[in-house]
């Protein structure tokens, strides 16, 4: 029962993490925009950098990047908090009841995943050349809350028994 407490604990934390990123990029627009913008425009990317070319300089598509970020880590929070409420529904019940409430939680540790993982460190970090950056580079950020939600999914997907 303590393994299966600290799953839905785990996956609980995962989701108010995802969701109070979301939450701060409303509260703080402005200083989060900002990031998107510099990141998208290649502004501070070294200078005579070849890839610049990539560069996104409208304003619309960086507002477009931006709620789509904001959207993907709220949707990650949603099914998150889903996902560990049914986890903690099924806690005290039979193992098949507990491992078939699993599947919502790979979802969102997925999407997760995909947010910061293929979002942040493969098209801004490498795309966009983002490590190049000395003020927004958000691809250490971004390691450390991929490397948490994948080792979290490998626990919580460790099957479980009665």
């Amino acid at each position: 029962m303590i393994i299966r407490l600290v799953k839905v604990a785990m996956v609980a934390s995962c989701a108010l993490f995802a969701l109070l990123v979301a939450f701060n990029n409303l509260v703080d627009y402005g200083s989060n925009y900002t990031f998107v913008r510099h990141a998208l425009s290649m502004d501070t990317t070294f200078p005579g950098n070849t890839l610049k070319g990539r560069a996104i300089d409208s304003p619309a598509l960086w507002t477009l990047g931006y709620w789509l970020i904001i959207a993907a880590e709220a949707a990650t929070g949603l099914i998150l908090a889903f996902g560990s409420l049914r986890l903690a529904l099924a806690a005290r019940g039979p193992a098949a009841l507990f491992n078939a409430a699993k599947p919502a939680v790979a979802l969102g540790l997925g999407l997760g995943f995909l947010l910061w993982f293929t979002g942040f460190s493969v098209i801004g970090g490498e795309w966009f050349a983002m490590w190049q950056s000395k003020e927004w580079n958000g691809v250490p950020s971004a390691f450390r809350f991929y490397v948490t939600l994948l080792l979290v999914l490998i626990f919580v997907m460790q099957p479980d028994g009665d």
